[in-house]
């Protein structure tokens, strides 16, 4: 079993949760203004975990057939034959369970609303098959974060619900751009296979450039969260700043329509996005509160 989890662990990218949790831990702070309870910030880090490895591993049990097909997916754990799918439903079942347990902790209303977010980062997985608009839900499912986050703290919809409501929508258009590019990779498979995606409806060069256009959108949404959070200031504003300029790279490398480097754009820099704003946040709500 302890085998089976380290292949599926590693299947999934268990290490991307890096990519909402810091906005997570950012929009946590910005609630608390200032260090959140410990035990609060620990039960985030079990719903977090919890959370992204049951809508993977959904993932990748729903999607096996299709990744068998794939030539970029078929050495997945699953169609590769190096864990069975009951494994894998066992592992979506325990990943779903200790996120319920993890909101339960945090308060009454975290738990209320965790049955609807865990039937969104379920469903994320049928929508391309029926909608070009996935990426959309997907960066849904991962924009739920932070309010999930700041509701943790608050317990309540307190008097500043618009921080928490863009920071949400932020990363949603920061997710859905990239994973515009992501699907790039499988222009030409999912339109022979019948699936839908942004790529397959608009081509590859006019999908980059609607993936640019939501990450402009979402240095935009982050400039109103600095001019609304009274905890934010020089701070965040260059940690902004850094993110636009890791952006731009990220775009700068697949603008011509060259895939080449797409895992560089991918991994690399989106990873180091998240990363830096909270830095960036989290240090002025200790220098300004």
């Amino acid at each position: 079993m302890l085998s089976a989890l380290r292949v599926i662990a590693s299947d999934i990218k268990l290490a991307h949760t890096v990519f909402a949790l810091p906005f997570a831990l950012l929009s946590a702070f910005l609630a608390a203004q200032g260090w959140p309870a410990t035990s609060t910030l620990g039960w985030i880090l079990v719903a977090m975990v919890g959370a992204r490895s049951a809508a993977m591993g959904f993932n990748r049990w729903l999607d096996h057939g299709i990744d068998a097909e794939n030539p970029r997916t078929r050495g997945r754990a699953l169609p590769a034959g190096r864990v069975g799918r009951t494994t894998v439903a066992v592992f979506v079942i325990l990943s779903a369970s200790a996120f319920l347990v993890g909101a339960a902790q945090l308060n009454s209303l975290c738990f209320a609303l965790s049955i609807p977010v865990l039937i969104v980062l379920l469903g994320y997985s049928w929508t391309k098959r029926v909608t070009a608009g996935s990426h959309l839900v997907l960066g849904l499912a991962l924009g739920l974060a932070p309010l999930g986050a700041w509701l943790a703290v608050t317990g309540v919809f307190d008097d500043r619900p618009w921080i928490p409501i863009l920071l949400g929508l932020a990363v949603l258009t920061w997710v859905a751009g990239f994973d515009i590019l992501y699907a790039c990779q499988d222009h030409d498979f999912d339109r022979r296979r019948g699936l839908h995606s942004i790529p397959v409806r608009f081509g590859i060069l006019r999908s980059i450039r609607i993936a640019a256009a939501l990450h402009a959108s979402m240095v935009g949404l982050l400039i109103v969260v600095g001019l609304l959070s009274p905890q934010l200031g020089a701070g965040y504003a260059v940690g902004l700043t850094a993110v636009a300029l890791l952006l731009a790279y990220e775009h700068r490398l697949v603008w011509s329509g060259d895939l080449s480097r797409l895992n560089v754009a991918f991994f690399n820099v989106n990873g180091v996005v998240s990363l830096v704003l909270m830095a960036a946040g989290i240090l002025d709500v200790f220098r300004l509160g």
